[in-house]
């Protein structure tokens, strides 16, 4: 066995040299609009399919460089289901990642709810559907997301009943 004792003098120069600061991993930040219109009396909230093979989920997006989770959602809406809908809360967050070229890339989702106001002209996605409460976490796949309706409908609920308190 051999053993190799390091000199101080080593031990200073390694010391005394510039560290490589650590490389700022690259986060994806994704939006995700939990939106909700009434009809008639009833309440309704919008689920999507991105694809003929995709599975029903909330419409998300990616944030551009420099553009928050909120704005994404207010894009979305508007280049994507030609609407405009107003952000009343925020519903639920979670982390995640994605595998790409075998580097592990952070996700960080900000999921919205948002209120319908006029206008629905969908474009970037390949099928859409407004479906009561119960239907629409039925359809849903991923159980985050039905947890994320939940939280949604519930924050309304509440949200609705403090402004009866103050009317």
């Amino acid at each position: 066995m051999v053993s190799k004792t390091i000199s101080p003098k080593a031990i200073r120069e390694f010391e005394s040299r510039p560290h490589r600061p650590k490389m700022k991993v690259a986060q994806i930040i994704i939006g995700g609009a939990v939106i909700f219109k009434e009809n008639r009396g009833k309440r309704t909230w919008l689920v999507v399919k991105l694809n003929k093979d995709g599975g029903w989920e909330i419409p998300k997006v990616s944030a551009r460089r420099g553009e928050s989770s909120v704005r994404a959602v207010l894009r979305l809406t508007g280049e994507m289901a030609g609407m405009s809908a107003k952000v009343l809360e925020e519903v639920g967050r979670f982390s995640g990642e994605i595998i790409t070229n075998s580097k592990s890339i952070p996700q960080r989702y900000y999921y919205y709810l948002m209120l319908h106001k006029a206008g629905e002209e969908f474009y970037g996605f390949e099928d859409y559907q407004w479906l009561e409460y119960a239907k629409a976490a039925n359809l849903l796949e991923l159980k985050r997301e039905k947890d994320i309706l939940k939280n949604a409908k519930n924050l309304l609920a509440k949200w609705e009943k403090e402004r009866q308190k103050k009317s």
